[in-house]
Formats: structure tokens, sequence, C-alpha cells
């Protein structure tokens, strides 16, 4: 190691580290002192050694509000790398104990939160020291995820193949178009789906995979898309639905108890339902880490109990 390094690493401690990585993500001393346990002052302290061992300040007021400088910036980038590897190395090292430990982040699209805590349940319970978290986004806002390596693992359907993605299909996520009961289409004994698009559509907002699904539909059968409004999630769409706004293309999974007691009926028509699978979805560079493999893993290794699961639910 060379000398100024050596020197450098002797005036550094950990506790600046995280006193730093703190401060970066919260952009305030004193909430980052709450989150340590620290005071202010002993905040502004770590701080000032830092910037002292460095040679260069990280942090500047402008006013009232704290804004990072250029070498904060870069510091912000190695202390991210620093903790990574950390969280990794604690990971292998419980991994050569035959344990899986450490964090796994999930993001999910929208449409598959009613299937992910069927997926957790059980594989929490083989692996009690893994911490998983969930963000429940659009399919747009999973992939930039993805690509900004913010979470371990996607659950989406319409996985991108011109990305380099790695992808494993586990369920079928069906797409049913659904009126409410007492609807006019109903009564029509042969409904074709144009009818059906042109009964007042409602549809999620651009970037979602349901959506996405269904003008793909749209366009390999020629049929006119005529959207009467944009609902931002699928509870938004089944209600919408259920007060009588307009019918909808949704996944069957969201309303399932809605069917079951009549409040919302499924209309036979041609090219119905759509057929996607849910994959979980990961970069193909990203090498995993013993959560990440051991969740696929399970995956992989349920997938039929998970079939019969969700036909059972949406029976």
């Amino acid at each position: 190691m060379p000398l100024s390094i050596q020197k450098l690493a002797s005036r550094l401690t950990f506790r600046q580290l995280q006193v730093f990585k703190a401060v970066y993500d919260l952009k305030s001393y004193s909430r980052a002192g709450d989150l340590l346990g620290l005071t202010q002052p002993a905040v502004s302290s770590q701080m000032r050694h830092l910037e002292q061992a460095l040679g260069t300040p990280m942090f500047e007021y402008v006013g009232r509000q704290l804004y990072c400088t250029a070498a904060g910036e870069e510091m912000a980038l190695c202390v991210s790398a620093v903790f990574r590897e950390l969280a990794e190395v604690q990971d292998r090292l419980a991994a050569l104990e035959g344990r899986v430990a450490g964090d796994l982040k999930l993001v999910a699209v929208s449409t598959a939160q009613y299937v992910v805590p069927y997926l957790l349940g059980v594989f929490l319970q083989l692996n009690p020291q893994v911490n998983v978290s969930v963000a429940v986004v659009n399919r747009a806002a999973a992939l930039q995820r993805l690509n900004d390596n913010s979470d371990d693992l996607a659950i989406m359907g319409m996985v991108p193949s011109e990305r380099p993605l790695s992808s494993l299909p586990f369920l079928d996520n069906e797409l049913v178009p659904v009126v409410p009961a007492g609807h006019p289409l109903l009564q029509t004994c042969t409904v074709t789906a144009q009818d059906f698009l042109d009964s007042r559509l409602l549809v999620r907002e651009p970037g979602s995979g349901s959506r996405l699904a269904l003008e793909m539909h749209c366009q390999q059968h020629r049929l006119k898309l005529s959207p009467s409004m944009e609902l931002g999630s699928n509870d938004a769409v089944k209600h919408g639905v259920l007060a009588g706004l307009g019918v909808a293309v949704i996944p069957r999974l969201s309303v399932v108890s809605e069917l079951k007691l009549g409040a919302l009926q499924v209309l036979p028509i041609a090219g119905f339902p759509l057929r996607r699978s849910w994959c979980v979805v990961y970069p193909q560079a990203r090498h995993p880490t013993p959560a990440m493999r051991a969740f696929i893993d399970y995956i992989q290794q349920n997938i039929a109990q998970f079939e019969r699961l969700f036909r059972r639910l949406a029976s």
C-alpha cells in the first residue's frame, strides 16, 4: 500500500464513513444525528475530522440548505462501494457457515403485488436471517431501477429482449376483460373485442406492463385502442369499473374477490384472456448474492406448487 494511502487510512475511521453516509443520504446534520444516536455537535465533529483528513470540504451550506460538493459526490461513490463490499463479505461468510443471510431488495411491478406475499411466506421461514424489502412501481420504473442497480431482483412480466437481463418465468399472469354487474354488454350474445374496447375503456398509465400487453395485442390484431381514462394503479382501475366509469382489461388476481361476489364479470371475448408470465429478473452482469441465489433457487424449485396455489386462489 502506498505511504500516502496508509497515512490517509490511519486518519479515517469507520464511524466517520457512517456519519458521512448518513449526512449525504439525509442532507442534514441533525437528521443524521437522530439516525445514528449522536448529537449534532458530534456529527459536525466527525465530519470536520473527515474533511481535515481528506483536505477538502464534503458539504456546504447555501442559505439554510445543505449541499454536497463535487468532492463529496466522489466520496459518496467510494463510501457506497465500501459498505456494499462489507455487506457482501458478511453474506459470503454466512454462506460459508451454511447460512443464508443479508438483505434482499425486491422491486415488483404493481400487478405483481398480489403475487409477492405468497412467494415470500415459506422462503422467509426457510431463511429467517434474510431481510427482505419490496418496492412496488410500474414496469418502466422497475426497468430503470434494474438499470441503476437499485435492487437485487425484479418481479415483472414483459421482460424486454433487447436488454441484457436474466429471467426465470414462474407463473402465468392472466389479463381479463371485466365489466361491472348489469353492464349492457352482458346482454349481448356475442361481444367482439372492438365492441369491448369502445365501451369507455379504462387503462393504466404509460409505462405499465398491463397497458403495454394490451397495446401489443391490439396492434397484432389490428384493433383500435381509444382509452377514455388513464388511472395510476390496478386498484384505481378496478374501482373505476366498479363505479361504472367504464370497462378494463386487468389481472385476474387483482379482482378475485369482486368476481366471486359478482360485482365484476369477465366477458367471453375471442383472443382473451391475455396470458403473460411473471418472471424473476436481474441484470446478466450481476453476480447473485447468496440471498439472491437462495430466492431464485426457491422459486425454480416450487414453480408447480405456485401454479397450483394461484389456480386455487383464482377459482
